[in-house]
């Protein structure tokens, strides 16, 4: 036996994993179940299983795809800095290569088994997440409107994949999302500025200060407000589920409104946070009772 094969070492499977970002892709699977679920027209049990696993191959392709790019920005991060690439447990190559194969597999399967329009959002949501957004951090603020638009595929994917087609209300979920983590995002930004700063990551208030960030976090939160009780005249949703979208969008505004205070600092940002998680949740819960109903 050689000395190289004497002292090579399997692939740590737990590394490969982390790669794919599980919990971030578990998210997405809920939203692109829900987009399905929601839908008019439903397939059938296979279908959405295999929606379901192309989709999670594709999400989890361009997290590893991002790791890979993002090697380095993540070795100046206190929170990313023990992921496998940064901490030199796995190789470059191998989370290249392990991000490339998923890309295939999971729009292959989507192809295959479920149809060409799920297939192609796919495909674009990641081409926007690994070529446009994740250079683009390096860049500009901006960015984060781009990244937001892959992020909020995933219910337009399960969309389609039941319907073969898009229609006002998957659109309206699409741009629900899409609003929803602007000021998400934006409250990580304010309470982590500084580690952005060092790693070199452009954010809003780096570039527009903490006031105007909380103002602009502001205005996106209105909007996606908006766009929640929309879902009600375009059809997707209905009376129980306006019950409790009225209240959860009161009380994310309330909240955000408490952001303009001067004495508004990571602390409130850090539960901002926490409450677009919470609001996101339970609306979509809301979503599901209601067609329950």
């Amino acid at each position: 036996m050689s000395s190289a094969a004497a002292t090579a070492r399997p692939l740590p499977l737990r590394d490969l994993l982390s790669l794919t970002k599980p919990n971030v892709t578990a998210l997405n699977l809920v939203a692109t179940a829900g987009g399905y679920w929601l839908a008019p027209a439903h397939g059938s049990s296979a279908r959405l299983l295999w929606t379901l696993v192309g989709t999670a191959l594709v999400v989890g392709a361009a997290n590893a795809l991002n790791c890979y790019l993002e090697r380095d920005v993540d070795r100046l991060m206190a929170r990313t800095r023990l992921r496998p690439l940064p901490a030199g447990r796995l190789e470059p190559q191998v989370a290249l290569g392990f991000g490339l194969l998923l890309s295939a597999a999971g729009v292959g399967l989507l192809i295959l088994f479920v149809n060409p329009l799920s297939a192609l959002l796919a495909a674009l949501a990641l081409v926007a997440y690994v070529a446009v957004y994740t250079p683009m951090k390096r860049r500009s603020s901006l960015a984060l409107l781009v990244g937001a638009v892959p992020g909020a595929a995933p219910p337009l994917i399960g969309w389609a994949a039941a319907t073969g087609g898009l229609g006002l209300s998957g659109v309206l979920l699409f741009l629900l999302l899409f609003l929803w983590q602007v000021p998400h995002f934006l409250a990580i930004s304010l309470y982590r500025k500084d580690e952005y700063a060092r790693a070199g990551l452009k954010v809003l208030p780096l570039e527009r200060g903490e006031a105007g960030t909380r103002a602009e976090l502001l205005n996106y939160l209105f909007a996606m407000v908006a766009t929640s009780l929309m879902l009600v005249p375009a059809g997707a949703a209905g009376g129980a589920y306006l019950v409790a979208a009225v209240p959860l969008g009161a009380w994310a505004v309330a909240h955000g409104m408490l952001g303009l205070r001067a004495d508004a600092g990571p602390k409130w940002a850090r539960s901002f946070f926490m409450t677009t998680n919470l609001y996101l949740l339970l609306l979509m819960g809301a979503l599901a009772v209601d067609r329950l109903v």
